[in-house]
């Protein structure tokens, strides 16, 4: 989209989605089921959609812009204005996000969360990577 499709970034993220990635989120999504499994109702359901919001927060944000910084080479661009970009993305996406999480969290069963997740992540991968353009 803006002219800097690179093949090191590519495969670079596909390697950090198919070890980093694939190893933490299904875990954290299992420990959302097991810290969440005595709550019925509306509070169930709150409560897995915003521990979800909450392990895709500016930190992590911020740490998938510095992946994407290390494999587009860009070393010298990696520093805390990346954390200030991963802010203000994480507050302008935070309904989308919510509604999102929501589904995935409340209407898939667990073991199609990760590949609802992954989807939703590679959509999100893209906004992410359009971050820096909208709020540099």
């Amino acid at each position: 989209m803006l002219n800097e499709f690179s093949w090191y970034r590519l495969l670079g993220m596909m390697c950090i989605g198919a070890t980093i990635y694939a190893f933490e989120i299904p875990n954290y999504f299992d420990w959302i089921v097991k810290k969440t499994h005595f709550l019925k109702g509306i509070k169930a359901t709150l409560s897995k959609t915003l521990l979800a919001i909450l392990y895709f927060n500016p930190l992590w944000i911020a740490r998938h812009l510095v992946f994407i910084k290390l494999f587009s080479g860009q070393f010298e661009s990696i520093g805390w204005s990346l954390l200030e970009i991963a802010f203000w993305s994480f507050l302008a996406n935070i309904l989308i996000s919510f509604v999102a999480n929501y589904i995935i969290q409340n209407r898939f069963k667990l073991k199609w969360r990760f590949l609802g997740s992954a989807i939703f992540s590679a959509l999100m991968a893209i906004y992410y990577a359009l971050s820096e353009t909208l709020f540099s």
